[in-house]
């Protein structure tokens, strides 16, 4: 099971982003032992996402956090989507897939489709924090 860390709506006012970086490398290490596999980090102005991964799908390619290059999205996700490949296939545009991950396509289903939709689409188990600098969210 991955371990996932996320600190976001990070207020300059109040800390430097550098600052809590440090607190999220931190607390993700505390957490290494849930993903002893890849240990990943994704920080902007406001938010930062770190990721622990036990590799079971894509071992080789599916480091996280992922990123889709188009939006700025970010992704982290501890889970597993079973049906992602059929997923895959019913986007209705073309998407810049990186790697095999069955959680990559989270990314592009949130660029196409309101949350409850896409979520209602998901067959799997899985938790995942998703930050989308475009939307605000």
């Amino acid at each position: 099971m991955c371990g996932l860390v996320a600190i976001l709506n990070l207020d300059p006012g109040h800390a430097t982003v550098g600052h809590m970086r440090k607190i999220a490398l931190a607390m993700a290490l505390k957490i290494r032992h849930r993903g002893p596999d890849w240990s990943g980090i994704y920080s902007d102005a406001h938010a930062i996402l770190a990721h622990e991964r036990l590799s079971i799908v894509d071992v080789e390619h599916g480091a996280q956090p992922l990123l889709d290059t188009r939006t700025g999205a970010v992704l982290a996700v501890n889970g597993e989507i079973y049906n992602h490949r059929d997923l895959r296939r019913e986007l209705r545009q073309p998407h810049d897939f990186q790697t095999a991950s069955d959680c990559e396509v989270i990314l592009y289903l949130h660029d196409e489709l309101p949350p409850r939709d896409f979520l209602n689409r998901m067959n799997g188990i899985f938790a995942f924090v998703l930050h989308d600098p475009q939307r605000g969210s």
